[in-house]
């Protein structure tokens, strides 16, 4: 059973770039005061994306990562845009970042990135029955296509170039939840 949620006594909110910066003054149900922050994402979430190309090979995808300034494989994943749904912005994800579109889109779950401290959610979306069909990304090269074999995730773990939690945790749910879709 979770103890009672902290009374917000007061909110005061700060310009982030793509974030909105809430500082919280809390009490807890002991009494306590403090204050805590949190960055709210002014979008409307995000998608990433499983693509199965067979029901035993995941395609990933070698793009650019500014954050730790490398290449880094990963599952497809961007914004989801203004009257979009996940499963549109997962189509559609794919479709620029891998080349393919899927007949068969399913949200399995949300994933967050730092509940202590950010509500950003990115919705876990398995695609089957691809098909080849690119349309235009924001990209600024073309990504490389990395199809891996989802038996062989203890190998793509302990790559340097493969650290995305995301992408991780995506990955090993996707592979229980086709085991048990498959009794």
């Amino acid at each position: 059973m979770s103890p009672r949620l902290p009374t917000i006594h007061g909110i005061t909110e700060h310009e982030a770039g793509p974030y909105r910066l809430e500082r919280l003054d809390l009490e807890f149900s002991n009494g306590e005061r403090r204050r805590y922050e949190r960055l709210h994402n002014r979008g409307h979430g995000a998608v990433a994306v499983v693509p199965l190309i067979d029901e035993d090979t995941v395609l990933l995808v070698r793009e650019y990562a500014a954050g730790m300034h490398r290449y880094e494989l990963g599952l497809v994943k961007g914004r989801i845009d203004a009257g979009e749904s996940a499963l549109e912005a997962a189509d559609r994800e794919l479709k620029e970042e891998a080349g393919y579109g899927a007949r068969d889109l399913k949200v399995l779950r949300a994933l967050t990135l730092a509940p202590t401290y950010m509500s950003h959610e990115t919705q876990l979306v398995i695609a089957r029955d691809l098909y080849p069909e690119r349309l235009p990304g924001d990209e600024p090269e073309a990504l490389e296509v990395v199809p891996w074999k989802l038996d062989a995730l203890d190998q793509l773990i302990l790559r340097e170039d493969f650290s995305e939690g995301r992408s991780i945790a995506a990955l090993f749910i996707a592979r229980e939840w086709l085991r048990t879709q498959a009794r």
